[in-house]
């Protein structure tokens, strides 16, 4: 009985780890965010509306929307030096993440 019990927790402990494994890290998705967006110097405003995340940016060259795609971003569109980011439920989490690093 009792190793039952063992491996059971073992199991439980072994989901656990899994679980907390897949979240993303959304501090480091928000830092690596900022940089492929040019630096938080770069960033004039953000907004979150669902899962679209619209930021407008200073220079618009300094913009890596490659590094952005690869973060899992599932589309940009650039209109003048305004992005908006579709990141469907991670966008509200990323926008506090990246005010949390303005106010630092």
């Amino acid at each position: 009985m009792i190793k039952y019990i063992i491996i059971f927790a073992v199991l439980i402990i072994i989901a656990l780890v899994v679980i907390k494994a897949s979240k993303p890290d959304f501090k480091y998705e928000a830092n690596k965010l900022v940089e492929y967006l040019g630096g938080i110097k770069n960033i004039s405003n953000m907004e979150v509306s669902m899962s679209r995340f619209k930021v407008t940016v200073k220079d618009t060259k300094k913009v890596n929307k490659e590094g952005i795609q690869k973060l899992g971003a599932r589309g940009i569109v650039e209109i003048d030096n305004t992005f908006k980011i579709i990141l469907q439920d991670n966008a509200k989490k990323l926008k506090k993440c990246i005010d949390s690093l303005l106010e630092e």
